[in-house]
């Protein structure tokens, strides 16, 4: 099925190789703390418009009375009907398809998730018909309200995989929400679907108008438009800042998994949110695409300069000017390497080189990423990575060179391997490095061995922060507990199951789903007394998404079913 990290700290370079090195100067090192700092006070977070309510990605919102135990009920096994009685603290559940990895966001008394079409909503879609399913719910009682349907690609599973669905999150502002459908299309559509008896434009081509439809403003199509060729799927969750939004075409290989057909297509641009107007196109990762491109941007100020952050399918992290560029040409800020230059891409994840399908997230001016590969590839090695943003050109740990005599020459990006160290080539540090500090591995209990839980693996899912205290699961299972500062690990969980999604930090509780279905409950804290879940909640189904906060009311979606939760279910 598709869906789609040696701990060591470093002030501007770095060498791989390294399990545990001390290299932070000694204010940073006295940094280093196990309690979490008293949380500052802040306004209680309403909607939670877009995949980490803000263009800086980080899952905290605020809030108080999350409920930390609940039960999610019995389903009719005739009628598929929730029977309330049996659940606690369950305000409502709402069915989504057979399959879901959207996320919910929630904007102006509505919910808006992706799914496939299992559901049905549409009657002239029964469940049997497969579709890309974007469906809006109410977000007081959860009553189904409209749904944009995606149907399939005729190309098939190498564009398009079956049962998939929408795999991103919308972003939504005011009456317009924007997405990236199942066909490699943007879309912006009236948060009001057809339910207010207008049908708003330039797009005014809808064949179905009927109450239960969506409303599409306009349509850009990157593969027609741009030549793009979206390996399985696109998930990008769409950004902005002002007008302009930023996306991730999720250019890639074709069938063969070798072969990527379309190299001078755009990984990235920006684009008019009003007008769908193409701004500026970039194709950085080009011919050193590895598999898909399935992350999505972050956007911040950093440096006191506008940045837009976007993890390549190349393993690299490429920083622009968050503007609407020069020529339709965007001004590159930074680069970096996620992988060790000697790392090597070998098909089917049996190779130490990764992709990123992480979303980077911004924290205190700094940017944490984490490397992994598509689910399917398994478990593998993984590194996570805390950069300064304000550097500038290549930022990379490392520096791949060739030995010419007495001379290094530097090396061109290669798609495989940087650095084949057998050909006289080498991996020397960068001084340029906008490298703060990088995990991999610890020895955290001093026996001179790195245990499978001293370890980070391949991640699919962000980090998220709160009061320095850093969160993040990664694909076999483990979440790590780390200072956000410093990179120093606090403890980690064995889950016992693969996490796809990320961490929510709400109300002093850290929250974090599995495929097996449990949501594991934390007390924030850095304290490794604290290592255990104060409760493990199974959702009956697996947890493919994140869970969110958005009025003072916790979200969790399984595979088939979104759940509202609030003390009393009221």
């Amino acid at each position: 099925m598709k869906s789609t990290f040696a701990y060591f700290a470093i002030v501007g370079s770095t060498c791989f190789g390294m399990t545990v090195a001390a290299l932070l100067p000694e204010e940073r090192a006295n940094a280093q703390e196990t309690e979490a700092k008293p949380a500052a006070k802040a306004e209680t977070t309403k909607d939670w418009p877009q995949w980490g309510g803000d263009s800086q990605r980080n899952n905290t919102p605020t809030a108080t009375n999350i409920p930390t135990t609940w039960e999610v009920g019995g389903f009719d096994r005739s009628t598929g009907e929730w029977l309330k009685e049996d659940s606690e603290n369950i305000k409502w559940v709402a069915p989504l398809g057979s399959q879901s990895y959207g996320n919910p966001v929630v904007a102006d008394g509505k919910i808006f998730v992706g799914t496939n079409n299992g559901s049905g909503y549409i009657d002239r879609y029964p469940p049997n018909v497969d579709l890309g399913c974007l469906v809006c719910f109410d977000e007081a009682t959860g009553d189904f309200l409209w749904q944009h349907s995606s149907e399939k690609l005729p190309t098939g599973r190498v564009h398009d995989w079956p049962l998939q669905g929408i795999c991103c999150a919308p972003y939504v502002e005011g009456d317009r929400l924007w997405f990236v459908t199942s066909r490699g299309e943007v879309r912006c559509l009236d948060t009001n679907g057809f339910r207010d008896g207008e049908n708003d434009g330039p797009y005014t081509e809808e064949e179905y108008t009927g109450e239960k439809e969506a409303d599409v403003v306009w349509v850009f199509d990157m593969m027609k438009e741009l030549g793009t060729s979206q390996h399985n799927m696109c998930s990008c969750s769409i950004t902005a800042l002002g007008d302009i939004l930023f996306v991730n075409t999720s250019n890639g290989v074709d069938e063969s998994h070798i072969v990527i057909p379309s190299t001078e297509a755009p990984s990235f641009f920006a684009m008019d949110k009003n007008s769908g107007e193409i701004l500026w196109t970039d194709k950085s990762p080009g011919t050193n695409i590895l598999h898909g491109q399935w992350s999505s941007p972050a956007v911040a100020t950093l440096g006191g300069v506008p940045q837009v952050i976007f993890a390549g399918g190349d393993g690299w992290i490429y920083s622009f000017k968050a503007d609407k560029g020069k020529d339709g040409k965007p001004e590159l800020l930074w680069k970096f390497d996620g992988n060790p230059k000697t790392s090597k891409w070998v098909l089917g994840g049996r190779g130490t080189r990764n992709n990123i399908i992480a979303t980077p997230v911004i924290y205190d001016d700094h940017v944490y990423v984490a490397v992994g590969q598509d689910p399917e590839h398994g478990e593998g090695e993984g590194h996570l990575w805390c950069l300064d943003p304000t550097k500038r050109g290549d930022v990379s740990a490392e520096l791949a060179m060739k030995i010419e005599g007495s001379q290094r020459v530097p090396l061109e990006h290669r798609r495989i391997q940087a650095v084949i160290e057998k050909d006289g080539e080498v991996a020397v540090p960068n001084p340029n490095s906008a490298v703060i500090w990088h995990y991999s591995t610890a020895d955290q209990d001093g026996d001179g061995e790195i245990a499978f839980e001293e370890t980070m693996h391949r991640s699919i899912g962000t980090v998220t922060i709160k009061d320095d205290i850093l969160f993040i699961a990664d694909f076999s299972g483990l979440l790590h507990c780390l200072n956000a500062k410093t990179g120093k690990p606090n403890w980690t969980y064995d889950m016992f199951a693969a996490a796809w999604g990320s961490a929510l930090i709400v109300d002093d509780h850290v929250y974090i789903g599995d495929e097996d279905g449990d949501v594991a409950i934390f007390k924030l804290s850095a304290d490794p007394a604290d290592a255990e879940p104060i409760e493990e909640i199974n959702m009956g189904n697996s947890v493919y998404s994140t869970p969110i906060v958005a009025n003072g009311v916790l979200y969790i979606a399984n595979k088939t079913h979104l759940f509202a939760i609030t003390e009393g279910g009221e």
